[in-house]
């Protein structure tokens, strides 16, 4: 059964190792993200570092989840005092509990703030693609489809919650949404909500 692969990407406006309380209020609610993911139907798995510290993204190991990459349009720091960027790459069971653990509960509380931490770029800032049962996705396939949606928008290949397809292939009829309001994508008969 297909799995929905998700990777997330923002540029942040302070380095990621910048002590202010904003930086620290955004590692504390990025703990509380991910615990409550964790807890979230339909959650498999997300990539986790092996080894690394605070902003060394680049250096650590990844396991099955690849070299650590990202999008073309990322232009500030590398390293441990520099990087300024949050990326997640996630595996879950359908776009239903993928889109509930993003648009609901404390990550719609840290959406609603995004702005204090992250810098307008004018680029997508997820995409979601469909993998075989089995398959771990990489930060390069992330990488890869958020820069191919950037460039021609959502299809099967690189889509976003509002432009959805189904695993066939098949858009999913309605799962547009106004710029201005985030509403529930429908899903197909037969798939998770």
């Amino acid at each position: 059964m297909p799995r929905l692969a998700l990777y997330t990407f923002g540029v942040l406006k302070s380095p990621l190792a910048d002590p202010a309380p904003l930086t620290n209020e955004f590692y504390d609610i990025g703990g509380a993200v991910y615990r409550k993911f964790s807890r979230q139907p339909g959650y498999l798995a997300h990539a986790e570092a092996a080894d690394g510290d605070r902003g060394m993204l680049f250096e650590a190991d990844w396991g099955a989840w690849g070299e650590f990459a990202v999008p073309t349009w990322y232009g500030k720091g590398r390293g441990a005092e520099t990087t300024a960027l949050a990326a997640t790459l996630s595996l879950w069971t359908d776009l239903g509990p993928a889109f509930d653990a993003v648009y609901t509960g404390v990550h719609r509380e840290a959406l609603n703030r995004r702005y204090d931490w992250f810098e307008r770029t004018g680029h997508p800032n997820h995409v979601a693609w469909w993998i075989s049962d089995g398959v771990i996705p990489t930060w390069q396939d992330g990488v890869s489809r958020l820069e191919h949606l950037r460039d021609h928008g959502s299809a099967p290949h690189a889509f976003t919650f509002h432009h959805s397809y189904a695993p066939d292939g098949t858009r999913i009829e309605g799962s547009g949404a106004k710029s201005d309001q985030v509403r529930r994508p429908p899903f197909p008969p037969g798939s998770q909500k």
